[in-house]
């Protein structure tokens, strides 16, 4: 499904995009959008990683559930 939208951009913007996007602008706003939303989501991404690794509690639990699952075996 696509969708239109109307937005505003400035000259700097519009002739950037006149130039690069080529005959088709929808595709190549569709695809910035997309490289952007990867990127915001890696981002993300990273930043709960670091936040659990620093969450000295979580981690704690995280090792006792590798000792359960280990049923109760040392490693």
């Amino acid at each position: 499904m696509t969708y239109r939208a109307t937005f505003t951009l400035d000259e700097d913007a519009y002739s950037f995009l006149k130039s690069v996007g080529g005959r088709n602008r929808s595709a190549f706003v569709n695809r910035l959008l997309k490289e952007e939303k990867r990127r915001y989501l890696a981002e993300a991404i990273l930043k709960a990683n670091q936040e659990e690794a620093e969450d000295e509690q979580y981690q704690q639990e995280l090792a006792e559930w590798d000792t359960t699952l280990l049923d109760g075996l040392s490693k």
